[in-house]
């Protein structure tokens, strides 16, 4: 079951988005705000902690990681997803070094987003004793180490493989049809051929077998794939 997000970014028009699209997957807004300072205050109240946070790093009155590492020492546990333009390997090491627990850069598929927010939220609740879909054969998605795993056995999934099983799995039950898959997985532009997303599919429903995981990818003949 998706968590209740609290969303931290000074952009109105993406912050929107942002807030709308969490909804259309299910999740709950418990608020949305443009600065850091407001974050803090939020939380300052106990019972408006969400299960875990979207944080832009680049806020108007103070940087995204002294946010998170505020939000450590009051004792905020929930974990934080860092969205950001900044992509080279300091930057995301000094996040993780901060308290952060996830990193995604702009631009990003949004599917994507959904899918580590869902990881997330059910890593926490799992941490808490409180996740009832984690048991062998339950899937679990590792979005630092590209790996999907179940009671402790872990298949390595390309990048590619990652993005569309995570596309599926926030859309678990539903029919996901192709064009959106191509979309969520490859870059902008890039040319996929037919053949292509139906060996990423095959590979997908190996690694699934491997890991053990309790679930089926099925075909829709000329629409896309359901993942039950």
């Amino acid at each position: 079951m998706p968590g209740a997000i609290a969303v931290i970014e000074d952009d109105p028009a993406l912050r929107r988005v942002l807030v709308r699209g969490l909804e259309a997957a299910d999740f709950q807004i418990v608020w949305a705000v443009h600065d850091g300072a407001s974050a803090l205050g939020r939380v300052a109240a106990v019972a408006a902690r969400p299960d875990a946070l979207v944080l832009d790093l680049g806020l108007p009155d103070m940087d995204g990681m002294d946010v998170v590492s505020a939000l450590r020492d009051r004792g905020v546990g929930a974990p934080v997803l860092v969205l950001t333009a900044r992509d080279a390997l300091p930057d995301r090491l000094r996040c993780f070094a901060r308290g952060a627990d996830d990193y995604l850069t702009k631009p990003f598929a949004f599917a994507e987003l959904a899918a580590r927010l869902d990881v997330l939220v059910r890593r926490r609740r799992s941490d808490a004793g409180t996740d009832t879909d984690t048991g062998a054969g339950a899937i679990a998605l590792d979005p630092l180490r590209f790996r999907l795993g179940s009671g402790g056995t872990a298949v390595p999934l390309s990048p590619t493989e990652y993005r569309l099983l995570a596309t599926l799995l926030v859309r678990r039950g539903e029919v996901v049809r192709r064009e959106t898959l191509v979309c969520s997985a490859w870059p902008a532009g890039a040319i996929v051929r037919e053949n292509t997303l139906d060996s990423y599919v095959t590979r997908l429903r190996r690694a699934l077998r491997v890991a053990a995981v309790d679930a089926r990818l099925d075909t829709v003949r000329g629409i896309g794939y359901r993942l039950h």
